[in-house]
């Protein structure tokens, strides 16, 4: 019997889309709490002296921060400038167009590592997704770049969805896989998120910092012996102006007298812990019981690193108890929030010890609303 154009057209899935391996890049400078207080404090003596008939600045403390996030120190690419209180942001020397942008770099670093751990070479890979909540140009394609430098054939574009970004790139490769249209595709997050953040703002200048994570997803049939088998994903969107940042190109031309405050980071803070610790948990349990996973079996939690608080609500929520280090660890202590990689980095370093047959979720959420989840099982 002749297959109608129809039937032609819908060819069957064909992959079973597993993680083979991840890497990741750490900027070499840290800055901790104490440091980050002295410089912002400093800032707050010459601003109230400066302006003393507006109502006065008020200090910063380690222990405001720690209470308020978890956070002890962060990585960054550009360290002295952010400490200079007459500076207080990035300084990253621009790069010529035929030299390697910054985020191309460390995102090159992190893929590199990935396709070692797997015992990859670039000629192996069919395609690269840059996902990450802001990139250093419109175009060409950071993961274009990020492809060339690699030296690996097939495509590459860009994918913004903030602090999700990495899990909805996973689910794109994983799809891709599933459809047969590439069997081997990394998910590389550069995170220079140090550049969007006010570090002048007492609220948030102490909550992000740089890394670059990167994924490999891939056909079970081409993968290590030793991988994680993608159970399931599922991809989540709501809008809200909570968490924003309204830098763009239409704006470039704005007087320098207005005001850029809404041009970094901004957000309403208590708002969101309010709104999507619910959100991101029914998200989770949900998706556990359409794929007939029990949630307080999950072997360990990789979530997004953004605030301590939220975890330890969502991790209960999910798991039925408050979980330890071991069944949700952190990093957001050392490496402070670093947008789409934070879920990756957490789980990048704390799942080698897990066995065959471990089940566990990685999870990322921030602004849009956005959230993924990712269930995994070892493999070996």
């Amino acid at each position: 019997m002749q297959e109608s154009p129809m039937q032609e057209m819908q060819a069957p899935l064909t992959g079973r889309p597993v993680i083979s391996a991840t890497g990741l890049f750490t900027p070499a400078d840290s800055i901790s709490n104490e440091e980050l207080v002295a410089s912002f404090n400093a800032f707050v003596d010459r601003h109230n002296e400066a302006n003393p008939d507006a109502e006065p600045l008020a200090y910063s403390s380690v222990e405001f921060i720690e209470k308020a996030s978890g956070i002890k120190s962060r990585h960054v690419m550009s360290k002295a400038p952010i400490l200079d209180p007459a500076i207080m942001c990035p300084r990253l020397p621009e790069r010529g167009n035929d030299e390697l942008s910054f985020m191309a770099e460390i995102g090159v670093a992190a893929a590199r590592q990935a396709l070692e751990r797997a015992g990859r070479k670039p000629e192996d890979v069919d395609a690269v997704l840059c996902a990450a909540s802001n990139m250093q140009r419109p175009y060409p394609a950071m993961a274009i770049e990020i492809q060339q430098a690699l030296g690996i054939e097939g495509f590459g574009f860009d994918m913004n969805v903030a602090c999700s970004s990495a899990t909805f790139g996973i689910q794109t490769a994983a799809d891709y896989i599933r459809a047969g249209n590439a069997r081997s595709v990394l998910v590389v997050s550069p995170e220079i998120t140090s550049g969007h953040l006010n570090w002048r703002d007492r609220d948030s200048h102490f909550i992000f910092g740089d890394v670059a994570t990167a994924v490999l997803v891939e056909d079970a049939a081409i993968a290590p012996t030793e991988h994680w088998a993608i159970l399931g994903t599922k991809l989540k969107t709501v809008f809200s102006n909570n968490i924003r940042n309204n830098f763009g190109f239409l704006n470039r031309a704005a007087p320098e007298t207005a005001d850029t405050a809404d041009k970094l980071f901004v957000q309403e803070g208590r708002k969101v812990f309010r709104e999507v610790v619910p959100m991101v948990a029914q998200m989770i349990l949900d998706e556990a019981a359409r794929l007939g996973i029990d949630p307080e079996g999950l072997r360990r939690l990789w979530l997004h690193q953004a605030n301590a608080g939220m975890n330890r609500l969502i991790s209960t929520k999910v798991l039925g108890h408050e979980a330890n280090e071991d069944e949700s660890p952190t990093v957001l202590d050392t490496y402070g929030n670093t947008s789409s990689a934070g879920s990756i980095i957490a789980f990048h370093q704390h799942s080698d010890d897990l066995v065959a047959g471990d089940t566990g979720l990685i999870c990322s959420f921030g602004a849009g609303y956005s959230a993924g989840t990712v269930f995994v099982r070892k493999v070996s």
